[in-house]
């Protein structure tokens, strides 16, 4: 019962620890896989037509705690960095747009939301939520975060992304 008990506060902590990265050498990034999904009102969305943009893709669900504690640090840096080039992408992993809208109806999130499908995840390795990508301006994944972001770390890599060309 006592290994059970720590285990759990470890795991419990860990969960809790906000996740920094560092921004990959631009010759070390990846290509970010590329994906068309609808958004809440019906419209697609293709990852590729936001080249020349930075990127904070958000995969997420309406039952991840963790998920709805970073949308508003999200919905700040979209109104804060959108007009520089910055383009935010929540993508749900929930099960569907009967289970999504009514949050959406009242959680108001400015940026766009997809719904995420089976190969989207595969594609990104999503095993748990949140999982957050920094895309560049060329479509290369620059830096990944499993976990709560650490936000701060998260506003300067956006701030030093948006100011490379």
């Amino acid at each position: 019962m006592k290994l059970a008990l720590i285990l759990f506060t470890a795991l419990t902590a860990a969960a809790q620890s906000n996740v920094t990265a560092q921004l990959r050498p631009r010759e070390q990034r990846k290509p970010a896989p590329v994906f068309t999904l609808k958004d809440s009102g019906g419209k697609t969305i293709d990852l590729k037509k936001f080249r020349g943009k930075v990127v904070l893709l958000d995969f997420w669900a309406t039952w991840c705690h963790g998920c709805k504690e970073e949308i508003p640090w999200f919905a700040e840096f979209d109104r804060k960095y959108g007009g520089k080039g910055l383009r935010v992408i929540g993508v749900s992993m929930d099960d569907g747009w009967n289970t999504l809208q009514p949050f959406l109806a009242t959680a108001k999130i400015p940026y766009r939301i997809v719904l995420g499908d089976e190969s989207t995840a595969k594609s990104y390795q999503i095993e748990n939520m949140p999982d957050t990508f920094l895309i560049d301006r060329k479509g290369n994944i620059a830096a990944s975060y499993t976990g709560i972001v650490d936000r701060a770390n998260l506003e300067a890599n956006i701030q030093q992304m948006l100011a490379q060309r």
